[in-house]
């Protein structure tokens, strides 16, 4: 199997880790939190803020693969609150298009850089 790192400029890893790993077939999307590409803070605001931020850095690694929201067949949301699920629920349905994708949605004791919400992805290429 053959894998090739994805850059989506101006988002970096923050560790040593691939925003995305193309394998061909599907792309692997890192968990994006709510961190503004340009400079390297984090999007303060409510959680739907935040949500929001998640998945227009995800749509630029998607993008920068040749994928949009339609290729993702799986996703994993981290939430540090289950309180915000119904606020995050509500900007995630505004980018997944039908049929959506598989979900898992967890709440965790804490995220990278203080984040509230983090969003991975599978991607699958269509042929």
């Amino acid at each position: 199997m053959s894998k090739k790192a994805i850059e989506a400029p101006p988002l970096k890893a923050v560790g040593p880790y691939s925003l995305a790993i193309d394998t061909g077939q599907f792309v692997y999307v890192s968990g994006q939190v709510h961190l503004d590409g340009e400079t390297g803070k984090l999007v303060e605001g409510d959680v739907g803020t935040q949500t929001r931020q998640c998945l227009e850095n995800l749509k630029k690694v998607l993008n920068a693969a040749g994928l949009g929201f339609e290729h993702i067949v799986k996703t994993t949301v981290f939430l540090t609150d289950m309180a915000d699920f119904k606020a995050m629920n509500e900007v995630y349905a505004q980018y997944m298009v039908e049929p959506f994708p598989a979900r898992s949605t967890v709440q965790v004791a804490a995220l990278p850089l203080g984040a509230r919400v983090e969003i991975e992805a599978i991607a699958q290429r269509t042929s």
